[in-house]
């Protein structure tokens, strides 16, 4: 860049590390907010209608409304895995590159997956609500009774990196793995995972733990209501560590209430961070706010690579136009 061209600017919509941000002064202006908020799209179309490029939260929405009114836009990171708040069809119409950061984040939500299934069926947080309001009065044989883990049949539904990583951490508990996906995976990975492949009706079925892995998308709405609760074992216990619109939040009550399945782990809602107040009247469902990849360094590294794709995707850096985790069609930026 020649002295006295003006600088790109971009948008980073949500706080992050400053140190890891630093990298972004090089070669751009940068604004950052210095708080956590939900954007209204006509709020991002205001914010990106002058920049070049945007590091973006996983619910912050961009589609064809906001790309209309963001002429310089070329680029957004999303600092996530999932990317179903970006219209990738529109941006990628409109030559704008939108990336995500996976695989930093495998293990350690696989990790959160197991401390739901291991809560939740252990009635962890029950428990300790209850020691915290005074109630415990002494040992009982029969205080807090729960369900075990070791030995359980393990069902993932989904079985990309996250599913893989969970299935390999259940051979420590002797557990049989079964998974279902859009497509069976490689004998390999079967093997590596001691995971055995079967049909959805099956996977409902047969699973003590039932865990859900798959991205949000038109297919995957809803994919667990009323009538997937209904085949599920009444032992049962329900873990999302997906997206909150992939279980239908309603059914989902219905089935905790009337003790269909014995209990749930959920660490995503259809509408958060609006949690239904019924749902939260449930003492059979474990509650965590979207923290699946929460650990510092985990963080650290997702906020590191989506600097890395952004600075490559606007043909900065060692991997200048090539940004190493595009998603959607990898177009060449129009703009």
């Amino acid at each position: 860049m020649s002295a006295g061209t003006p600088r790109e600017r971009i948008w980073v919509s949500r706080p992050l590390f400053p140190d890891i941000l630093e990298r972004l002064h090089e070669y751009f202006e940068i604004e950052v907010e210095d708080g956590d908020r939900d954007w209204t799209r006509e709020q991002m179309a205001q914010k990106l209608g002058d920049k070049t490029g945007a590091i973006l939260g996983v619910a912050d929405p961009v589609d064809a409304s906001v790309i209309a009114q963001a002429p310089l836009l070329r680029a957004v990171a999303n600092r996530g895995v999932g990317y179903n708040n970006l219209d990738v069809a529109a941006l990628a119409r409109a030559g704008i590159v939108a990336t995500n950061t996976p695989g930093v984040l495998d293990e350690t939500t696989a990790d959160f997956a197991w401390a739901l299934m291991l809560a939740t069926a252990r009635r962890v947080t029950e428990a300790e609500r209850f020691l915290r309001a005074g109630r415990w009065q002494g040992m009982s044989f029969h205080i807090m009774l729960g369900g075990d883990v070791y030995g359980r049949t393990l069902g993932i539904l989904g079985m990309g990196r996250i599913g893989q990583a969970i299935a390999r951490r259940a051979s420590g508990f002797r557990m049989p793995v079964i998974y279902h996906n859009r497509s069976r995976v490689d004998a390999a990975i079967e093997d590596d995972c001691r995971a055995r492949y079967v049909d959805r009706e099956t996977l409902l079925r047969e699973a003590d733990f039932l865990v859900l892995t798959v991205p949000m998308t038109a297919q995957t709405r809803h994919a667990i209501g009323a009538s997937e609760l209904e085949l599920m074992k009444r032992s049962a216990y329900l873990i999302n560590i997906a997206r909150g619109g992939v279980v239908d939040d309603e059914a989902l009550i219905s089935a905790l209430r009337n003790r269909h399945i014995a209990g749930a782990g959920l660490d995503v809602f259809e509408h958060e961070p609006k949690i239904p107040a019924d749902m939260l009247a449930l003492d059979n469902v474990v509650l965590t706010p979207h923290i699946g990849s929460a650990s510092l360094a985990t963080r650290r590294a997702m906020a590191s690579l989506a600097v890395d794709n952004l600075i490559a995707a606007l043909g900065h850096g060692p991997n200048a136009g090539e940004p190493p985790n595009v998603v959607g069609p990898n177009v060449a930026p129009a703009r």
